[in-house]
């Protein structure tokens, strides 16, 4: 099981290593939505996406609006600026963020030992994310890579 801050530095190393993929994009304006996106959770903790509610965001929305406010102003206006175009999902950047978000929780599901999958995943693990790569030829690719990675550790590990 990796840590929220394992997720945010694997996918940022991703957005790092894409560069060429996405010449028309601003590649360190994705890295830094990569490494700020889950800062929340160090308030809540890390509940996964399938149990978190909108109650679960709203208190995390909250608690990390409260502590943006409190650094520097460029600082709190830059990330504040961040936020707000990662949630709205018009840019580029912000698909790319979104999609390496996504990507890199069933990258990690299919690392982790199948009996620590909940009967869900086995599902979710072949579904999840395909809407948020549509955008991108290349991520559509890496998605269906993904997905014969899940297909294969089920079709091995379960008949063990």
């Amino acid at each position: 099981m990796e840590s929220v801050a394992e997720h945010s530095w694997r996918i940022s190393l991703m957005a790092f290593l894409l560069k060429d993929e996405f010449p028309d994009a601003d590649i360190d304006k994705v890295i830094s939505m990569c490494l700020i996106h889950d800062l929340g959770e160090c308030f809540t903790g890390d509940i996964p996406t399938f149990l978190k509610t909108d109650h679960d965001r709203d208190i995390e929305d909250s608690l990390l609006s409260q502590w943006v406010n409190t650094l520097p102003e460029n600082i709190s206006t830059r990330m504040t600026e961040l936020y707000s175009e990662m949630n709205k999902q018009e840019t580029l950047e912000s698909k790319i963020y979104k999609a390496l978000d996504k990507l890199e929780a069933v990258i990690q599901h299919n690392e982790s030992p199948i009996d620590t999958w909940s009967e869900n995943e086995y599902e979710l693990n072949q579904t999840y994310a395909f809407n948020v790569v549509q955008f991108s030829s290349w991520l559509t690719s890496l998605r269906k890579e993904i997905l014969a990675d899940t297909l294969h550790k089920i079709d091995s590990e379960t008949k063990e």
